[in-house]
């Protein structure tokens, strides 16, 4: 809304309230209605550009409510005034108040209707002598309104105290504008002529100018006089609240001096019964009933300048098709005044439309993926605030916050555009050959398991042959085993083997409380050393039991990799069965471990040479799975089992009983605690 400058509001209020501007804003109403021929809300160029709606008397036609109205009680009344007659004489003119005869009744919709100076219609509310005499009249407006003045054309004296408040939520609350009285203290406990500045500027202030008006029978408040912030009103966000309403109501709270003296109607209610006129003569007043008709508040007209409230979006004002008053929105923006974005236009906050900027909606980036968005104020403002949109429930198997991109499990299509409804394809990467289904965004590559090749993961690489696990679908043959060790091995059939017991289900206490130290490895890779197994493992942990401290002693910590000994007979039985890559909580005795390779294969009679040499070449701790050795696949299940049996207390004291009890059991059997490692024939 451009305001008026607030010193020229008072000087050109009685000429804009004049017959022929009434006239002029009664017909600019439905001038408002008509489409123009180019909206004014863009420009040449189809540009946004601020617009507003055009300037008219807000409340013509609108009703208004009064508290009291004469003639309302069911019968008719009657109210009189004191007129100068044609001989200069003082009479008091009296008029009959009846709301069944159209000529006869003075209703509130009276201040509202088509004003004539000529032929005024006038509201009139209950004569009565009752003090304080409180009558308000309440105007709606139908909606949101930014208000410049608010004028009142009484018939006859000025109401001396009155004041004027407004409503921007329907009458919900209400927030005083203005106060008008001779004695303000008194009447509304608020000093006189309060100084406005711009800490206060919504401030409403008591005045007695209406008195010294040269406009006797009117009153005018321009809400934006005496505001610092006036001339910046669309940089002023406190002012634009202060000026919008949806309601203005008028409370009058006495009658004008002039007249309450006239008649005897003083606060102290004390009436006299005669009265001397200007001229002399004296006037006989009637009984105290007669006094209470001549007590009452006469208005011709209730006016209220201002725009319908569109905050620069749009140029006029509709019947919307909920029959309500509303904004005719442009630059992609909703609401009674347009007060916010249509759906999908969230890529910028809302503002009100300004002179160098009209702050249009701009839709969300979405691709043609989406229709709906929202906006993220932090994203806006990492982008230099360029852009905050972000897109939801994105279609077409894309993703991301402009669905610019494709979603897991889909590639781009480069031969179409990222708008089109094909542009993301799907991986169809091989449920088994693939370690994900999702693959390259740019390519489709997925992404394959060791050994596996192919856009899909579908086939071994080469120099790779298919297997029947599915863990490792390709992996490299076997050499040929050596012909003195494998060979003389392969007379064992899976028939001769017996029950495993080296890798039991379910680790229980007197497993663990059997075995002297305890590991977390994980097999790094097999290979055949004169019909043994060597599997090279790496500690994932610290030993998780070591009793007599052997491993300590080997320096033994997370890292360290160690070389666990199997038996090819074990080998082809499968117990254990131990997999290349995978965990295993590893126990056993301590005769079992030796800080070095050679030391403990010497033991069994390995002829070293060769490959077998190569091997041993470098010191390195060693394991040779004996009949003590227990393996079992790592899980979280026994884990917690593990380190709870290796820290509990009561555990580690019932591990206690249960050796000592086994020591005694094997002293007296005559088996060996630590049994030598039997020689390879």
């Amino acid at each position: 809304m451009l305001p008026l400058p607030p010193r020229l509001v008072p000087l050109l209020l009685p000429f804009l309230l004049g017959p022929v501007l009434v006239l002029s804003a009664y017909f600019s109403q439905f001038s408002s209605l008509r489409q123009p021929d180019r909206d004014p809300c863009y420009d040449s160029a189809g540009r946004p550009i601020r617009c507003v709606p055009d300037f008219i008397n807000a409340a013509f036609g609108k009703p208004v409510i009064a508290s009291s109205t004469c003639g309302s009680g069911g019968k008719p009344t009657s109210f009189c005034v004191l007129a100068n007659s044609a001989e200069g004489l003082l009479r008091e003119k009296c008029e009959l108040c009846d709301p069944s005869v159209a000529q006869l009744a003075h209703p509130a919709a009276l201040l509202t209707d088509l004003n004539n100076a000529n032929n005024l219609t006038c509201w009139v509310s209950e004569p009565t002598t009752a003090f304080p005499h409180n009558v308000s009249l309440t105007l709606s407006l139908g909606k949101k309104f930014e208000i410049t003045y608010v004028s009142l054309h009484f018939c006859g004296r000025l109401a001396d105290s009155l004041a004027i408040f407004k409503s921007a939520n329907r009458g919900r609350t209400w927030t005083p504008m203005q106060f008008y009285s001779t004695e303000c203290e008194k009447v509304y406990q608020r000093m006189k002529e309060v100084p406005i500045s711009k800490e206060n500027e919504q401030v409403a202030r008591c005045t007695d100018s209406h008195i010294l008006s040269p406009l006797s029978d009117r009153i005018a408040f321009a809400t934006l006089e005496g505001r610092p912030s006036a001339m910046e009103f669309e940089q002023s966000p406190v002012l634009q609240d202060w000026v919008t309403a949806t309601d203005i109501r008028v409370v009058f709270n006495r009658l004008s001096m002039d007249q309450a003296e006239l008649y005897g109607l003083a606060e102290s209610d004390k009436m006299a019964e005669r009265i001397r006129r200007d001229n002399g003569s004296v006037l006989e007043l009637s009984e105290p009933d007669r006094v209470r008709e001549r007590y009452f508040y006469a208005m011709a007209e209730l006016a209220v300048g201002g725009r319908c409230k569109c905050n620069g979006h749009a140029s006029r004002c509709v019947i919307d098709r909920m029959g309500r008053y509303s904004c005719d929105c442009k630059h992609a923006t909703t609401g009674l005044d347009c007060e916010k974005c249509r759906p999908f236009h969230f890529d910028r906050p809302w503002a009100r439309a300004t002179a160098d900027d009209a702050n249009a909606c701009v839709a969300c980036n979405c691709n043609l993926h989406s229709r709906k968005c929202r906006f993220n104020a932090e994203l806006y403002r990492l982008s230099g605030y360029q852009s905050g949109g972000v897109c939801l429930n994105c279609r077409h198997n894309t993703a991301g916050r402009n669905c610019h991109y494709c979603r897991f499990g889909y590639f781009r299509d480069q031969s179409k555009p990222i708008t089109h409804r094909k542009a993301c394809k799907p991986c169809l990467c091989h449920p088994i050959g693939s370690l994900s289904r999702n693959c390259n965004q740019t390519s489709g590559q997925c992404i394959c398991k060791p050994g596996v090749d192919g856009p899909t993961c579908n086939r071994c690489a080469k120099g790779f042959q298919q297997s029947l696990s599915p863990d490792t679908p390709c992996v490299r043959p076997s050499p040929p085993p050596p012909p003195n060790s494998l060979a003389k091995s392969t007379d064992t059939n899976a028939d001769e083997c017996e029950k495993c017991r080296a890798s039991p289900s379910r680790l229980t206490l007197k497993k663990f409380c059997r075995r002297d130290y305890a590991l977390k490895l994980q097999l790094i890779s097999r290979e055949l050393v004169e019909g043994w197994a060597k599997f090279r493992a790496q500690l994932l942990d610290e030993p998780i039991k070591d009793q007599l401290g052997t491993l300590l002693g080997a320096e033994m910590g997370r890292g360290t990799e160690i070389s666990l000994w199997l038996p090819n007979r074990n080998l082809i039985c499968k117990c254990p069965r131990l997999k290349v890559g995978r965990k295993y909580l590893l126990m056993a005795r301590h005769g079992s471990f030796k800080s070095d390779a050679k030391g403990i294969l010497k033991e069994l009679g390995v002829e070293f040479g060769g490959k077998g040499e190569k091997s041993l070449a470098k010191p390195s701790p060693a394991i040779v799975f004996d009949r003590h050795a227990v393996v079992m696949e790592w899980a979280d299940e026994v884990a917690e089992r593990a380190t709870r049996f290796a820290q509990k207390r009561h555990f580690v004291e019932k591990c206690q009983r249960i050796r000592a009890n086994e020591e005694q059991t094997e002293e007296r059997d005559g088996t060996e605690t630590e049994p030598k490692l039997a020689r390879r024939d």
